[in-house]
């Protein structure tokens, strides 16, 4: 079994040593090839030139620099792209995923059953706003965009590096790797794990950042507002007659008023209402368009520090036996 772990790196100078110990600790105890890939990026920081000197001292250890922030999912895309081996891992920099969780990941995929496996962990490890947001990511996700599994996605992920074959075409700024893996399979599992509290700083992803991501997934990957302007069209068409009605049955049967604003300027403020959400919802969409057709990058490397494995014929997951400990807890999505 060869594995192939990605790290997206952001203001991890501190962590990264330890992270780095234990991953190799785990891996090199595991049968079969295995690299680890820092993905930083554009930290402010000095986790560059941390994740430099790790790849040049650990073997196995190989460092991606982007010429800047372009946010978690996008530096996700670019070390999944780079990755060599047969198994693919992701998961956070601040040590609140245990390496010594990675066999429950991987011993889910044993087989031919899972093709992709989240790590969900026992209890919550986040605040109220924070889990709350991430719910609410997570439920737009499974109703709005079909992916089945989302309300047990998680970035303590596990994954055949076959699938990374269904989003090459992924492109502009924008990415989101849970949807874009839910087009390569539909047998997706997950498996309960511990996980530890942060232990340097705040996490990036704040309750405004996950709504945010929240919006992108909504516009970028569903044409469910389009559709809803349909229908908010529609219903406040249906408004617009049901007063229009009122009016001429009012003005029939003599009981008009001479003042009349209020009908007339109830009106125009529904229609308008109605008009600019509609406007703005095809806005968004078409500043999408024109954002992809300007070539915008997903990332762009500027430095890397590591030489690539010689990849030889790869073992097969199925030859990795997970011991009974490993199998409890293994569900399916």
């Amino acid at each position: 079994m060869s594995v192939s772990v990605v790290i997206p790196c952001y203001l991890s100078a501190r962590t990264l040593p330890e992270l780095v110990t234990r991953l190799v600790s785990v891996l090199s105890g595991m049968s079969g090839p295995h690299e680890v890939i820092l993905v930083v990026d554009g930290s402010p920081d000095d986790t560059w030139e941390t994740a430099a000197d790790l790849a040049r001292r650990v073997d196995g250890v190989r460092a991606i620099n982007l010429s800047r922030n372009y946010g978690q999912h996008n530096a996700l895309v670019a070390g999944i792209r780079d990755a060599e081996y047969e198994l693919i891992v992701t998961m956070d920099d601040d040590l609140q995923h245990l390496p010594e969780q990675i066999p429950l990941l991987l011993a889910a995929l044993a087989g031919d059953r899972l093709d992709l496996v989240y790590g969900v962990p026992h209890e919550e490890e986040h605040g109220v706003l924070r889990s709350l947001a991430s719910r609410s990511v997570k439920t737009a996700m499974a109703g709005v965009l079909g992916v089945r599994a989302a309300r047990t996605i998680s970035a303590f992920r596990a994954f055949r590096t076959r699938l990374r074959e269904g989003f090459d075409g992924l492109s502009g700024p924008h990415a989101s790797v849970d949807v874009a893996l839910s087009w390569a399979t539909s047998r997706v599992g997950s498996v309960r794990v511990h996980m530890s509290e942060r232990q340097q700083g705040r996490s990036n992803y704040t309750a405004r950042l996950l709504t945010r991501h929240a919006v992108n997934m909504l516009f970028g990957y569903s044409t469910t507002p389009l559709r809803m302007a349909s229908y908010l069209g529609f219903f406040v068409g249906i408004i617009g007659i049901m007063l229009a009605g009122t009016v001429l049955w009012r003005f029939t049967s003599g009981d008009t008023t001479v003042a009349g604003f209020t009908t007339i300027a109830s009106t125009v403020a529904i229609f308008s209402a109605a008009q600019l959400i509609s406007i703005g919802v095809l806005g968004e969409y078409v500043g999408r368009i024109h954002g992809s057709g300007m070539g915008r990058p997903t990332y762009v490397v500027s430095e890397r520090v590591g030489a690539r494995p010689v990849v030889e014929t790869p073992t097969t997951a199925a030859q990795y036996q997970p011991t009974s400990a490993h199998i409890n807890g293994i569900r399916t999505g």
